[in-house]
């Protein structure tokens, strides 16, 4: 299998994603000339940190002046004020300068906190990200959006800051914990929701491929799923239109991961998953898409391996229904006031949409917390996910 090469065409901004097998012996040779500082300095987390010490000995090894490495403690909370500052000032501590280079070794949370650091400091340095999990390769690491979360909600302080270039080593997913393997799914799920209704289908024949990974499935999927959002973030790079389709189950799955604390309870992946389950189910109870197509999504991710209502995943959640929709009211999507949705009306055929009824999205989020409608499916599969969440 070959590398394949993505193009993310922002003008003078531009930038290739590089998907393929053992990348990071080469990581160098991709480095574009206007990133490719003499000084490195890569973040990344204890999980993955024996390949941050291989890109590491790669860029040393090819001529790098400098190189060092940051491992902080993987997980949501890493993404706060607290060690944004932390990073930036180790940056500046080691004499980090303009032409120096930030290489984000690691999933969403390493990339996201990464791109905010090289951002920020020095008022902008040279960006690289090596997404180390599945969401990361196709989701996070692609169309630089960057950012931390607070206490109000997830990623509400950040900056759009594209990086010089994406590594995607399909390789690296072999080591991944199954449970996060299967939370990056429902991020590759999401693009044939939101507009390819072939691709979903593809994913209903293949998709025990991807999770099985397969190198020809995996690598189709994480291509399909980046070229679905590269033709989205060109034609609206910081979310003014179109982009905001790409947030399909994540405003519910924002307010679930706060209320749960981002304490691990609940992965990104896992909350989105739950999200897209409510997003279909407050269409189809708006009259949108049929009951079908929630029963068809829900099925799909479920015999997967993943959650598709909060009662399950989130059991203790102290939150009601009324406070998460509060929580949800602090998504960087209100506008003027109002909450957008995004909507659909089939799957394939996402809208975004600030005409919902509050008392009608309050129901929605009420029953996956607990209601007895739809549960015949959940018992059906809770041995399996049981299963799959106590092994890892």
């Amino acid at each position: 299998m070959g590398t394949k090469i993505v193009t993310i065409d922002l003008g003078a901004k531009e930038y290739d994603i590089y998907i393929g097998e053992s990348l990071l012996y080469r990581i160098h040779d991709m480095i574009p000339d206007d990133v490719s500082g003499g000084k490195f300095f890569i973040i990344t987390d204890n999980n993955v940190s024996d390949y941050a010490r291989q890109v590491q000995e790669t860029l040393l090894a090819q001529g790098a002046q400098q190189c060092e490495t940051l491992a902080l403690h993987p997980g949501e909370k890493t993404k706060s004020f607290e060690i944004f500052q932390q990073v930036c000032e180790w940056m500046l501590s080691h004499k980090i300068s303009r032409d120096s280079v930030v290489v984000a070794v690691g999933g969403g949370v390493i990339g996201d906190l990464a791109g905010y650091a090289a951002a920020s400091v020095l008022r902008g340095v040279g960006f690289v990200q090596v997404p180390t999990t599945l969401l990361a390769q196709v989701d996070s690491s692609v169309g630089g959006k960057t950012g931390i979360n607070t206490s109000y909600g997830k990623n509400l302080i950040g900056a759009f800051y594209q990086p010089g270039v994406v590594v995607a080593d399909i390789e690296i997913l072999k080591t991944l914990p199954r449970r996060e393997l299967l939370a990056g799914y429902a991020e590759v799920v999401k693009y044939g929701l939101i507009e390819d209704l072939s691709f979903f289908e593809w994913l209903e024949e293949h998709g025990r491929d991807v999770c099985a990974l397969d190198s020809d499935a995996v690598s189709y999927a994480v291509e399909k799923s980046v070229r679905a959002k590269a033709d989205v973030v060109i034609a609206d790079e910081k979310e003014q239109g179109r982009r905001a389709l790409l947030n399909l189950g994540h405003t519910f799955g924002h307010a679930l991961e706060a209320a749960a604390g981002y304490d691990g309870r609940l992965l990104h992946g896992e909350a989105v998953a739950i999200g897209m389950v409510m997003a279909f189910d407050l269409s189809s109870r708006l009259g949108l898409c049929t009951k079908a197509d929630l029963e068809r999504v829900e099925e799909h991710l479920a015999q997967i391996g993943l959650p598709t209502r909060a009662a399950f995943i989130t059991p203790n959640l102290t939150q009601n229904a009324e406070k998460i929709v509060e929580l949800m009211g602090n998504d960087k999507k209100v506008k003027k006031g109002r909450l957008n949705y995004i909507l659909v009306k089939g799957i394939g055929n996402a809208f975004v949409s600030a005409d919902v009824p509050q008392e009608l999205v309050v129901e929605v989020v009420r029953d996956s917390l607990g209601s007895d409608d739809g549960q015949s499916l959940q018992e059906m599969l809770q041995d399996k996910w049981k299963s799959v969440f106590s092994s890892q």
